[in-house]
């Protein structure tokens, strides 16, 4: 197989990708940690399962959407049953499948950490976007899903970027 070549100018701009990613997840990480002692991975299962109907998914799907692999999920949707904040309720319809839901208190715990995320996500994030850069994009990174979507190789679900 030949090695694609990729122009310096777009190689440039995939490394400064990668380290915005690390950077704001890393700050966004450090906030909830130090303001609420809650991991980002947490808050993203939280949202996820808050988001879906009746605040419950099956295990493979919550998976897709946080972006873990099925055994990382499951030790993290334990320590979280652990702390009061999902459940486990079995499928009725699959007597293999799982679903996670969100108890009463992991949505105290969400509402209570949402100020903190939605301040870092303006901080690190969105304050240093134009509209036209938001619009910018949003386009090019639709295009980036969508053509992995249609390649057949696995991405996150549609929706992330909590």
């Amino acid at each position: 197989m030949a090695r694609p070549r990729i122009p310096d100018d777009r190689l440039r701009v995939w490394r400064q990708f990668l380290e915005v990613h690390a950077v704001v997840v890393g700050a966004l990480e450090a906030e909830l940690l130090e303001d609420r002692d809650l991991p980002l991975a947490w808050y993203d299962v939280l949202v996820a399962l808050a988001e879906a109907p009746d605040r419950r998914l099956r295990m493979q799907d919550l998976a897709r959407r946080v972006l873990f692999s099925r055994s990382g999920l499951t030790r993290l949707v334990d320590r979280m049953v652990a702390a009061g904040y999902v459940e486990r309720v079995p499928c009725p319809d699959d007597r293999r499948g799982t679903f996670a839901v969100c108890t009463r208190a992991g949505l105290d715990v969400l509402r209570a950490a949402s100020g903190v995320h939605l301040g870092g996500v303006h901080r690190h994030f969105d304050r240093h976007l134009t509209d036209d850069d938001v619009g910018a994009l949003a386009d090019a990174l639709g295009r980036i899903l969508a053509g992995e979507a249609g390649s057949g190789e696995s991405g996150p679900a549609p929706g992330q970027g909590r």
